[in-house]
Order: structure tokens, then C-alpha cells, then sequence
């Protein structure tokens, strides 16, 4: 597995997190075997599991840092506000955005499939406006995880975040 943080400054109206960066994942499933990040968040403490895709436009959540496990196809997204960092993803890839962090779906296959989840306790809200005072508050207070959502309790979030 690849591994990779990228920071993202305030874009336009984003607000992204101001201490925490984006950890992207490449090939969490090396053996090409099955993409079971639901499993993998579920036994690493990660709740609120869904499968979707992922917004055409772009938002961020000021109460939750979010996975996107990408199960199935592949796609363009623009992570970071609009004036971001365009990211192609594919089936094994994995993302972690910390809360404020701004992304949105470019375009993808048909097929383009994603598992979410949050760190327990913690419940995405979308955000389509720049954020007040009481909001940026509210994103730099989001408590870290307990566990990295693929490696569990010693993993690349627990290094990279702590």
C-alpha cells in the first residue's frame, strides 16, 4: 500500500482544516482480492458505514472527519475547495478527510462505488457555504480518531495525525 498527505490551504468559500491533512491510500487491497472496506472500518471502530458516491458538488462537513473507501470503479474528485487539487481514484483507493475539508465529484465510471464511515460519535453534516467563526471553531475541535479506519490502532492516521 502507497501512502501520501496532502495539505490543503482555505479555498474561496472551503474552509479546509487548518492542522490536519488529507492521508490518501493507494492499493489498500494490494492482493486484488475483495475491496471489504466496509469490514475494515467497522472492525477499526469507524461507524455510520454508507455506500454511495460521491456529490457532484462541492461541500465539506464541520462535524466529522470522513473515510471514502473506493470499492468499485474509478473517478476525478476535487479535493480541497475549487481551487483544490483535482485526485483520480480507483477501486482500492482510500481517502481521509479531515472535518472543513472540502470535496467533490468531477466525473466517474458508472460503476463508481464508495464506502464512507466516521470516527464514532462523530456525524457528517453538509456544508455548502464558507463557514461562520462558531463553525471554524467547531472543525478544529473535532476529536482525532482512536484508530487509523484501515490499519487500525497503529496506523498511518495514528502517525500522520498525532
Amino acid at each position: 500500500m502507497n501512502t501520501k498527505t496532502i495539505v490543503f490551504e482555505q479555498s474561496d468559500w472551503v474552509p479546509n482544516n487548518p492542522r490536519l491533512p488529507v492521508l490518501l491510500y493507494r492499493d489498500v487491497f494490494a492482493d486484488g482480492g475483495p475491496r471489504d472496506f466496509e469490514g475494515h472500518f467497522a472492525a477499526n471502530g469507524w461507524t455510520g458505514v454508507w455506500t454511495n458516491g460521491v456529490f457532484d458538488y462541492q461541500h465539506y462537513h464541520s462535524g466529522a472527519h470522513e473515510v471514502l473507501g473506493i470499492a468499485r470503479g474509478s473517478a476525478t474528485l476535487l479535493i480541497g475547495g475549487p481551487g483544490g487539487r483535482a485526485l483520480e481514484v480507483a477501486a482500492g483507493d482510500c481517502l481521509v478527510l479531515p472535518a472543513g475539508t472540502g470535496h467533490q465529484n468531477l466525473g466517474c465510471t458508472a460503476d463508481f462505488e464508495v464506502i464512507g464511515a466516521y470516527p464514532k460519535g462523530q456525524h457528517a453534516d453538509i456544508q455548502t457555504s464558507a463557514a461562520s467563526s462558531e463553525m471554524l471553531a467547531k472543525i478544529s475541535s473535532v476529536p482525532l480518531p482512536d484508530t487509523d479506519p484501515v490499519q487500525g490502532p497503529s496506523g498511518f492516521l495514528i502517525e500522520k495525525w498525532r
